[in-house]
């Protein structure tokens, strides 16, 4: 930290992917760039980067990996800001956008102001726990709701014509065959004769 300032010397911006990460660290005080480099999105690659480190200002942007990515840092005792996603899109909309570009970007902001980023507060990890068992659990109770009320619905749906004779009380009388009937007559003498002349 600059005693005089009371900031780090050195702030980095750090994009987060799912399988890398890429990571700018630039100079404080004359905003020019230190290090550029990525490195694999795993809590022992983050710790083997930033455990020896002097203490830096890090900005990431909310997402997926964030709520552990911040917790790593800050156990390696780094400041850490985790933008708001949604507000930083406002500021810069640069359409060459590339995980290079996002990692400049973030540390240029939270070198000049890191009120810029919006910065959010992640919840514990015990809490992020608890959230997640309140979540699943809503959503069985939603799926069984929606099982529930689809039931009745298909009782009740006209797409199957039951047998006339299977409802109580119903007679067969009431929908007539369409197939054609078949005249029969016993067999008897004149049908063995018949047969007999030929």
């Amino acid at each position: 930290m600059d005693g005089s300032k009371g900031q780090p010397i050195m702030t980095a911006g750090l994009d987060i992917g799912d399988k890398y990460s890429y990571l700018c660290l630039i100079d404080t005080g004359s905003g020019e760039v230190v290090v550029e480099g990525r490195l694999r999105t795993t809590p022992e690659a983050f710790r083997r980067r930033f455990a020896s480190e002097q203490p830096l200002r890090i900005a990431i942007e909310a997402g997926t990996h964030s709520p552990w990515v911040s917790r790593v840092l800050e156990e390696c005792d780094h400041e850490v800001l985790v933008a708001n996603a949604r507000k930083l899109r406002l500021i810069y909309a640069n359409k060459r956008k590339t995980d290079q570009i996002d990692a400049e970007n973030l540390a240029r902001l939270a070198r000049v102001d890191p009120k810029l980023l919006y910065p959010l507060k992640h919840r514990g990890e015990g809490s992020q726990a608890h959230l997640a068992i309140i979540r699943s659990r809503q959503a069985l109770v939603d799926c069984r709701t929606q099982l529930v009320n689809h039931v009745p619905k298909e009782r009740s749906s006209p797409s199957v014509i039951a047998c006339p004779s299977a409802r109580p009380g119903a007679s067969t009388t009431e929908h007539p065959s369409t197939y054609p009937r078949r005249s029969w007559r016993p067999w008897g003498p004149s049908w063995s004769r018949d047969r007999l002349a030929h």
